[in-house]
């Protein structure tokens, strides 16, 4: 940064001599407004800068905060019992309107001054990475195994629940909104809806809700969403290609413990830098 004022100054110095200095014609020597023609390409690099910043942190974070958690199941035992493309893009339909809701939030939190923001997410990435060590140490080697049969069977009494009750409606139209549903029902299949529901739900008020809304209030917004959808749609296609071997192979314990420390990390890194810089 010294360095670069320093540069600045002897340019503006040199510029202002050039303005003095009488070439031989005997005319004045009007200065080349040079800054003028590099600021839109410093300025593009720069909003390129913050949008790698952006996407990097936020792909990262769905990587270590997805790999493992409900979401992942869902995608996982329902791909097992329907077409693996109907579920995935149910899921990923519900996990790109959910990381667009929350950069949005995040956004919207800039008119909060830059400091305040900066703080604030410092202090909820060291509660969040303590949580997630805490999680680590007391989990067991069976507990990506164990969560993965909690909900295949929450699944399948939600199914049962629904025979029983006859939720299933009729095809018989009646009057416009009967159409509408009609229509609506043609589009979006039972199965793509119930991806998309039970997702969008599992998903609100989760950690990686809450981290992409910290993210993009100190980070660039479209970045943010990008990377997300971009993690999202890699956790999902291993869910919903792979799931089971996942569940029983992968080390969720020591992937619960990376994400704990890089969350910690995230928040010192906040707490020591300028909050007058851009991230």
């Amino acid at each position: 940064m010294v360095l670069t004022i320093e540069c600045i100054l002897l340019i503006t110095l040199w510029n202002g001599i050039n303005c003095f200095e009488i070439p031989p014609t005997g005319t004045l020597k009007l200065p080349v407004a040079e800054d003028d023609q590099s600021k839109p390409t410093k300025e593009l690099n720069s909003a390129w800068n913050l949008f790698l910043s952006g996407f990097s942190s936020s792909f990262y974070v769905i990587i270590i905060s997805e790999i493992g958690d409900k979401t992942f199941f869902i995608a996982a035992i329902m791909s097992m019992q329907h077409p693996r493309a109907l579920v995935y893009c149910g899921a990923m339909f519900a996990l790109t309107t959910m990381t667009m809701l929350s950069a949005l939030l995040g956004y919207a939190t800039t008119i909060i001054p830059r400091s305040v923001t900066l703080y604030l997410s410092g202090a909820l990435f060291f509660i969040f990475g303590l949580k997630m060590l805490y999680e680590a140490y007391t989990m067991s080697s069976s507990t990506a195994k164990e969560e993965f049969d909690e909900v295949h069977m929450q699944l399948t009494q939600s199914r049962a629940d629904d025979i029983e009750t006859g939720t299933k409606t009729s095809d018989s139209p009646q009057g416009l909104l009967s159409k509408s549903l009609t229509i609506t029902r043609n589009i979006f299949t039972p199965i793509f809806v119930e991806a998309f529901v039970l997702t969008f739900l599992a998903e609100w008020g989760d950690r990686s809700q809450i981290t992409t809304i910290v993210l993009a209030a100190t980070k660039s917004a479209l970045g943010v969403i990008v990377g997300g959808v971009v993690g999202h749609a890699l956790c999902t296609g291993l869910a919903v290609l792979m799931g089971r071997f996942v569940a029983q192979r992968i080390p969720v314990q020591w992937i619960t413990f990376i994400g704990g420390v890089t969350f910690i990390i995230f928040a010192f890194s906040v707490f020591l830098g300028n909050p007058d810089t851009n991230s």
